[in-house]
């Protein structure tokens, strides 16, 4: 098994959330609406890949003044720090984009840098990734790198268990299927919950593996992330604090 440690793997294991999708289409007229609650979460990140290493992450949504949401997350590790954002609408149970902001930085690596800034009005999409600019049309629907996250908890809050997204990430669309396959009694942090298991669904072929854990009784959490590597090597998130405003 290879023992080398990438400098970018903590960072990426702290930001792991942020691997979920965006759905497609708006609910439906007749759908029963869901409520966002203001909440504040912190989560234990560990890697083992031949070495173990430990970090932390936190994430916070807030409601604005002006009726908008600020979705934001703070890593912070000797390898690099994280600061991501989300300015959105929520809307007929639908995360609706407005700014994307993503920055990255540290001693090891090469500071990174994204923007994306989504236009309804005129239905176009621009921004910049690492100093490359660019512009074209949006999607109904699509979503942002941060905001599908939580478009997947509430999809499975409302129900859902097959879910298809689209993304803008780098300056183009990706495509990401989730579905929910069991559920789980876990315990995390001393603490257990009954959750629904859902998994990232990959090609046949990939030994890569994304599995993640939502506690219905704690408004459809996000309280485990898990993540193989197909060299064997395991990245993991584990929730540690929660507050939710209701």
């Amino acid at each position: 098994m290879p023992q080398n440690l990438s400098p970018t793997a903590l960072p990426a294991l702290l930001a792991g959330i942020l691997l979920f999708g965006a759905t497609l289409a708006h609910a439906s007229d007749d759908q029963e609406a869901i409520a966002l609650h203001p909440m504040e979460l912190s989560y234990n990140a560990s890697l083992d890949k031949g070495i173990s290493l430990n970090g932390d992450a936190r994430r916070i949504l807030e409601q604005r003044d002006d009726g908008t949401w600020h979705f934001r997350t703070d890593v912070n590790s000797f390898v690099a720090d994280i600061d991501e954002s989300l300015i959105f609408r929520w809307e007929d149970n639908h995360v609706v984009p407005l700014r994307y902001r993503y920055e990255l930085s540290g001693l090891l690596i090469r500071d990174r840098k994204e923007a994306i800034d989504f236009d309804w009005d005129n239905m176009e999409v621009s921004g910049h990734h690492e100093g490359d600019r660019f512009s074209m049309k949006l999607e109904e629907g699509a979503l942002d790198p941060m905001g599908y996250q939580l478009q997947l908890s509430q999809d499975i809050k409302a129900g859902k268990r097959e879910m298809v997204y689209r993304v803008i990430d780098k300056g183009d669309y990706d495509t990401d299927r989730f579905a929910v396959v069991d559920e789980e009694t876990l315990s995390v942090n001393g603490n257990t919950y009954k959750a629904l298991k859902a998994e990232k669904v990959r090609d046949s072929g990939s030994k890569r593996q994304s599995l993640m854990w939502f506690a219905p009784e704690r408004d459809y959490l996000l309280i485990r992330f898990l993540q193989v590597e197909p060299d064997g090597s395991e990245y993991e998130l584990t929730i540690s604090e929660a507050t939710i405003d209701r």
